[in-house]
């Protein structure tokens, strides 16, 4: 599974055809009703356009040169009446278009929200939150964009251009044609605009992109740039990035804008050449001007509808590309998709087994080696040894976070391979080395961990977790809000949330990776036997790089190289002489000597 912006595929004809069908058919039914007052709107705007330019002939023939008295105050009020009615239906149309697209916004986004949520670890593992965040902003107003160019274009600016068109053939054939002999070039021209953007169009979205995930990431990580004086170093990384967003972003306004003077010089030879003849028709054919002001009206009139179109197919490639990079998001499949037929995970003793287990990330080397292990129902299990051993690698499996290249993973018996994510996942309640908070309160936070639980639930969760007193301290008690990522916190304080949010969820099973590890050592002391108490009866895999967290721990595995080398107590553990664990024991051990289960 690749990230999205990593792809250097462009668009041709036919691929855009069938984002734009993929578009209509997903959103045009649900909003017919309104795009079919829309179109009721914008026909009037064209209906109305059209018969300013015809009722020109009248004005000058009946008003100016046949000086008809009785005829003006009609003439006046047709055209008032004509505004007023495009002024109104220009504003119907607005509205709705408006409305019509902030909904298909909105639709896309649960859409995508929703899609990625079903996407494995490994996938955002490989593509970088901040920069993919940037490109669903950049590209979700390409979906809406789509369908409101199709439909103005069709219902107003085509309607009103044909119309306009009508008006000036039924005026004058020889200048209508005169006026036409423009429209091959320019096609043309546009054509080969609209191919050179394509690409440029894509590439700026990911240059883009990648600009925003920049700031976002540099933001987030403001403490570690301080420290380090990583400043003028990241000010000339994200420069450079900045310098080449801006080049293609002016290579794109130039394709996009190298119409207006195509457009424009195309439309003064149209122009000129009919000024011209409708000059000596006046001159020396003696014909009324009012055909000509009629015909120029027309002719003036659609200029901006033609030119609007003329861009049509430069804005509908930019649509069409925004549209596909959503698409390749929301066609992904997730490589941890459920089995056919997947059953119910049922739960009774809770015994975790690891038979064989083999797993590596991606195409690197394996982290587990046919690793094999049991952790009793109901009892704690300790992973300790060096860093790198692959301890983190099991709590990741255990929830199905990844999947195994080869062995087993079973709890009570059931393969978790063969149960469905969401119920081998109800029973487990995680508590990662990083503590993450969400935006919101802190009574949110917890109440992540079990959206039923009740208030007094989730203080009593808090106090087991020796959160209590300082959420207490806060300026709203347990409805203070965190902040992003709880930086109004301190590490140890985010870190006893994230415990209180495990145990809210009171399940059988309890993952526990370096859940001390942020905590000051008289926090660590009233967590662990806060913890302690909370993992009777439960199964629990818990990690540990400080021994003293886990002498009391039911069996201790010791890991290295991706494989189980040593297991015991604690106890038979330290007294192996040459073993890993005794050698870890001896280096933690305090002055008055080795860790003891009594200390």
């Amino acid at each position: 599974m690749t990230a999205i912006g990593t792809s250097n595929e462009t668009l041709d004809n036919d691929s855009i055809t069938v984002v734009l069908r993929r578009v209509i058919a997903e959103n045009g039914r649900e909003h017919l009703g309104a795009y079919a007052f829309a179109i009721a709107c914008l026909l009037t705007v064209a209906m109305t356009t059209a018969f300013t330019a015809w009722i020109m002939e009248s004005v000058i023939n009946e008003a100016f040169a046949n000086r008809r008295a009785d005829l003006i105050w009609t003439i006046c009020g047709s055209i008032f009446a004509a505004f007023v009615i495009r002024g109104f239906a220009g504003y119907g149309q607005a509205v709705t278009l408006a409305k019509i697209g902030n909904n298909i916004v909105a639709n896309y986004q649960r859409r995508l929200f929703a899609h990625l949520m079903t996407l494995s670890v490994g996938y955002f593992n490989e593509a970088r939150s901040a920069r993919l965040s940037a490109q669903i902003n950049q590209n979700i107003n390409g979906v809406r964009d789509v369908l409101n160019l199709t439909v103005t274009s069709l219902a107003r600016d085509l309607v009103t251009l044909v119309s306009l068109i009508g008006v000036m053939f039924i005026q004058d054939v020889v200048l209508s044609l005169i006026v036409f002999t423009v429209a091959p070039p320019l096609l043309f021209g546009l054509r080969y605009l609209a191919k050179r953007l394509r690409t440029a169009t894509r590439d700026a979205v990911i240059l883009n992109s990648h600009v925003l995930g920049a700031m976002q990431e540099t933001v987030q990580g403001i403490s570690i740039v301080k420290a380090f004086t990583m400043e003028k170093q990241l000010e000339q990384k994200i420069q450079s990035t900045i310098d080449a967003a801006e080049r293609r972003s002016n290579r794109i306004a130039r394709l996009s804008e190298r119409n207006g003077p195509l457009t424009e010089s195309l439309a003064g030879l149209s122009v000129a050449g009919v000024m011209a003849y409708a000059a000596f028709q006046a001159i020396y054919g003696g014909v009324l001007p009012g055909a000509f002001f009629s015909f120029i009206t027309a002719l003036l009139l659609a200029y901006e509808p033609a030119k609007r179109l003329a861009k049509l197919q430069v804005q509908m490639e930019r649509a069409a590309v925004n549209a596909k990079m959503i698409y390749e998001i929301l066609d992904m499949q997730t490589h941890q998709r459920d089995k056919p037929g997947a059953g119910q995970l049922v739960v009774g003793e809770a015994r975790i087994e690891f038979r064989n287990v083999t797993f590596a990330y991606g195409s690197n080397g394996p982290v587990l080696h046919d690793l094999s292990f049991v952790a009793e129902g109901g009892k704690t299990t300790a992973l300790v040894g060096p860093s790198g051993a692959g301890k983190s690698t099991v709590i990741t499996l255990v929830p199905r976070f990844y999947d195994p290249a080869a062995g087993e993973i079973l709890i009570d018996g059931q393969n978790i391979a063969d149960v469905t994510k969401s119920s081998l996942r109800h029973h487990l309640a995680y508590v990662s080395q990083q503590p993450y908070l969400f935006e919101g309160t802190i009574r949110d936070n917890i109440r992540y961990g079990r959206p039923e639980a009740t208030d007094e639930e989730i203080e009593e969760a808090a106090r087991l977790a020796n959160a209590h007193e300082f959420i207490l301290a806060q300026p709203m008690g347990y409805d203070t809000p965190v902040g992003e990522n709880g930086l109004t916190l301190s590490g140890g304080q985010r870190q006893r949330l994230s415990i209180a949010r495990a145990l809210v969820r009171n399940a059988p099973i309890l993952l526990l990776d370096e859940a001390t590890s942020a905590l000051d050592t008289e926090s660590e002391a009233a967590v662990q036997q806060a913890l302690e108490a909370a993992m009777v009866g439960r199964t629990v895999i818990v990690i540990a790089h400080r021994l003293s967290t886990i002498i009391k721990a039911d069996k201790i595995i010791v890991m290295q190289g991706g494989q189980a080398v040593e297991e015991g107590t604690h106890e038979s553990l330290a007294q192996q002489p040459g073993g890993l664990y005794a050698r870890l024991n001896n280096l933690q051990a305090a002055p008055t000597g080795p860790l003891s289960s009594q200390e």
